[in-house]
Order: C-alpha cells, then structure tokens, then sequence
C-alpha cells in the first residue's frame, strides 16, 4: 500500500528551474560532506581498532582534518608527466568524478516534503528504470580509471587501469545480478517504487515476509554487498591500487588536484553504493524498527535522519573490512567473482523463479514447501556428489626435468634436498684442530681465527 507521503513517477518532473537547482546544489553538499567525513570517520575507527587516537588536533576531534587534507591536496604543484596524453590524462579524472556524483540523482532521500510552499519529493529525479542509470554510470566510471592508466606514459598505472577494468566489469555482473531479484520481488525499477514496496512487507499466500528485502532476499543482499566492497576497489579488494605490487596503481602519476578528483570519486562511489544498497535492501528513508512505531517517524524531515544514519553503518562495513582482512591474490579475486558469486546468483534467481510460478499457480502452502524441500534436496545431492578437485600426483625428479620445454631454465625441484656443503665441514675440521694444537677452546681458535 502506498501512503499519502509516498512520492511516484507521476510527482516528478514538476519542480520549477530553482527547486530542482537547489536539489542539485544539496546533493553536491551533501555528497562533499559526506566524503570528508568517511575519510576522518574511516581514519578514526582503523585507529580505534589499532588502540591509537587517529586524527585530533584540527578541529573538534579532529573533524577539520579531512577539509586541511583536501586543502592542502589542491594547492600542491600540478605535475604533467613527459610522455603522458595530456588531453586524455586531465579528462580521465573529469569522467570518473562526474559519473559519481550522477548516480546520486536517483536515491530517494525522503517522502514528499514543503520546500518554500512547494510540494517535492525528496529526490533530484526519478525514471521507471532508475536502478539501471546507477549501473550505467559505474560503467561509465571504467573509462575515467582505463583512460588515466593509459595516458600516463607509465607501466605501473597502465596494470592497474587494466586490472581495474577487469575487475570493474567482472563484479559489475554480480552486483547485476543480485538486483534482479529486488526487481521480481518489487515488480518495479523505479527507486521510490522499490521504497514504497518495502513499506508492509510480501505477501506470500496466508504469509507476510518482513518488509526489507535484506532479510526477504538474504542471497541478493550479502552478494551484493560484496560486489560493492569490488566495484569500489576497496580493500580486501584494492588490487588495481595494490602498493606492494603496483605503486600506487592507475593514478601513480596524478598529482595535487586531479588526484584530489580520484580521491573524491572513489569515495562518492563507496557513498552511492551503500546508498543504493539501503533503497533497495534495507527500507530506503524508512525509520526501522522500534522507531517505526512512532506514527511521524516517516513523515517531513525525519526520513532523512534514518537514510543518512543506515548509509553511515553501510560505510563502517567497509571500514571495518579494510582494518580486518588482508588483500586477496588477483587470481582468487577473479576466481571468486565469476566462479562463487555469479553462479550463486543464477542459481538463487532461479529458486525465487520458482518461487514466484508457486505463488502465482495458486499453489497452497504445503505443496510449495514440497516443492521448495525437493530443491534443496537436489541442490544438497548435487553438492554432495560433485567431484572434488584430485591431488596433483607427486613427480619425481626425473619426470619433472622430463617435463619442462625445451631451452627452458633449469629449476630446482621445491622437494628437493641440498647436502651439506663441503667447504663448511673442511672449516670446522680446521678450527677444531686449530685450537687442540694451541690448547685453547674450539671457540677462541675461531675468534682469533
């Protein structure tokens, strides 16, 4: 049921010029503010966990640390490197910044308020495939991270555009889809309709599903999250910026403000997708229980207060992922994106597919949990019988040379056992004798030796 205050498609595209200006302005306020706090708040709570203070001089705990950080960023000397595209390499951070702060203008931030006398939602704008717009514009983000690795003129920043669009594209998928789902189950791409189809819960028969899909569509949920903490480059996922391996990755040449550019996309971007991640999954500017029970909990201003307190506990799971684990391989990255989390995806669609054919069939209750025990037991058969991965057999050192191609360098086997050598055995026969002659201790002889 969608109640009075809850906007729809029909309450947009009739703001005047300056209330949608000033939505604009909001947004970017906001998304700003928003970065310099995840940066002190990120900073805090890694030292929190390291039992050290973090920042705490400028400003009242240290809150005015982010704004001297991104001062002093910006008014740094601009380098240009020799051999970089120039062209290409200022519009790289340029695309990557403006497809940020794009994916923001569809997040509903709020029910239908009084702005000055006028009836609004609060939300920039909405379309009947908004979900969509936010993929489109990370995929559009690629090209900033691609282009700045390639016009550097540089090996390291041109590995990690590389493996950054690798990455990118490959948890683009999951986290595709992992939507699917909330689109099945709200029968809607608008964000605001995702909203409102959240407000009473799913009506499955005689049974009401709790109202947010986090806990309706746990799969989708955790999935995504993943995919997210990917699509973000964000540790334990950080390999295109991996210091140990690649410097600095994709933006190793950038310097003063365009890399300020980078920094404050990445962050927008950590911003977006836990923001996307609260519409869809957690209720949007819904107020959460107890709180709910307060009839004016999600009316006027208060949404705001909710949105904005369940964005902040998204972004401290990033934190905290970032203080706890370390970074993964690339291999297991890779395998771990296209080999767990899309087929277990498609596999979940499936089920809920099911799910849905029951409930429209009319089917009664104990026939869909007929239906639902065969699946799982199918699945538990499948998994059970599946074959397992065999054990190398043990070569030994012939088969091993025989083995390599030809002109290949010779390697030592890792079993393989080096003797003692010969020299050390002739040099402690020598200090032993040594110091029997002289009737001094084997250990003097040494020293003097």
């Amino acid at each position: 049921m969608i109640l009075a205050q809850d906007p729809t498609l029909e309450n947009f595209g009739q703001d005047p010029w300056w209330l949608v200006l000033i939505k604009v302005v909001a947004i970017f306020v906001f998304l700003v503010v928003m970065t310099l706090f995840a940066i002190w708040y990120e900073r805090r709570v890694v030292a929190r966990m390291q039992v050290r203070p973090g920042p705490n001089r400028n400003g009242p705990f240290g809150l005015l640390q982010s704004l001297a950080d991104g001062l002093k960023l910006a008014f740094k000397e601009d380098i240009m490197p020799k051999l970089a595209d120039k062209a290409v390499f200022f519009i790289a951070p340029v695309i990557s910044t403006v497809c940020a702060f794009t994916a923001f203008a569809i997040i509903p931030f709020g029910p239908m308020v009084s702005i000055f006398g006028t009836r609004t939602p609060l939300q920039l704008t909405d379309i009947p495939v908004a979900v969509l717009l936010v993929l489109a514009c990370s995929g559009m983000g690629v090209y900033g991270v691609v282009l700045a690795g390639w016009a550097s003129g540089s090996t390291y920043p041109l590995l990690g555009g590389l493996r950054s669009s690798a990455q990118m594209i490959s948890y683009e998928v999951a986290m595709g889809l992992s939507i699917v789902a909330v689109f099945m189950t709200a029968g809607t791409m608008s964000t605001s309709g995702i909203v409102a189809a959240q407000a009473n819960g799913t009506q499955f028969g005689s049974f009401t599903a709790p109202s947010w899909y986090a806990l309706l569509l746990l799969p989708s949920f955790v999935i995504y999250f993943v995919s997210a903490v990917g699509e973000t480059n964000r540790a334990p996922f950080d390999l295109p910026e991996a210091e140990s391996e690649l410097v600095g990755g994709f933006h190793t040449e950038y310097s003063s403000l365009k890399f300020a550019l980078f920094f404050l996309a990445e962050y927008i971007n950590m911003v977006t997708v836990s923001a996307l991640c609260t519409t869809l999954f957690l209720g949007g500017w819904r107020a959460p229980w107890p709180i709910s029970l307060w009839d004016g909990a999600n009316d006027n201003w208060w949404p705001l207060l909710w949105f904005t307190i369940k964005v902040l506990l998204l972004l401290f799971v990033f934190v905290w992922l970032r203080g706890t684990l370390p970074r993964l391989r690339y291999d297991q990255f890779m395998r771990f994106g296209w080999k767990v989390l899309i087929p277990a995806n498609l596999i979940w669609i499936l089920a809920l597919s099911g799910i849905k054919t029951l409930q429209n069939s009319n089917a009664t209750r104990t026939q869909t949990l007929l239906w639902l025990g065969a699946a799982v037991v199918v699945l538990m058969a499948i998994a059970l019988l599946w074959p397992s991965k065999k054990e190398p057999t043990p070569l030994t050192l012939d088969e091993q040379v025989a083995q390599r191609p030809a002109g290949s360098f010779p390697l030592p086997p890792l079993d393989l056992v080096v003797p003692v050598n010969p020299r050390a055995k002739r040099i402690s026969a020598d200090r032993a004798s040594a110091g029997t002659d002289n009737d001094q201790p084997v250990g003097s002889g040494a020293k003097e030796a």
